[in-house]
């Protein structure tokens, strides 16, 4: 009985590890993928990071996973799966639940430099409103950050 007992134990533990790995490495993913990011833009250039990063062919794309750039305005300046929102404002647009998550991003990327803004958003894949975590890293000495999120 106690042999059973372990067994199942260990087989709950083994799955719930699991489940906490599966979600850990893709929030590590779109941290690096930011991180990457920025320090291109830092390296190459405003313009031409925004043109790599608006590029859905680009080294900041990973399947579902892709770089967002933004000024400290919330002008959208480039995002690969959707670059009709370009030189769009996301300043006053609020998550499903009402909170200005844009404003939090920005004032994250001024004051800290970077990391994590979790909002509520519709989920394309699902069209349910799911959770989303996103890594927002500071490009250095600029007023622009970059972003990735997972939905969770």
């Amino acid at each position: 009985m106690k042999a059973v007992v372990r067994s199942i134990v260990f087989a709950a533990m083994l799955v719930f590890g699991t489940v906490l790995i599966g979600q850990a490495a893709p929030l590590d993913d779109a941290k690096v993928l930011s991180e990457k990011a920025a320090a291109y833009v830092k390296s190459h250039g405003k313009e031409k990071g925004i043109a790599e990063i608006g590029n859905p062919k680009g080294q900041f794309v990973k399947g579902d996973l892709y770089v967002v750039i933004q000024d400290f305005n919330g002008i959208n300046l480039a995002n690969p799966m959707q670059p009709k929102l370009a030189g769009k404002s996301f300043y006053d647009v609020r998550d499903a639940n009402g909170k200005f998550f844009i404003r939090e991003m920005i004032e994250l990327a001024k004051t800290k430099g970077s990391g994590w803004a979790s909002y509520n958003w519709t989920n394309p894949a699902t069209n349910k409103v799911q959770t989303k975590k996103s890594w927002v890293q500071r490009v250095e000495g600029t007023d622009l950050y970059v972003l990735s999120g997972v939905y969770q």
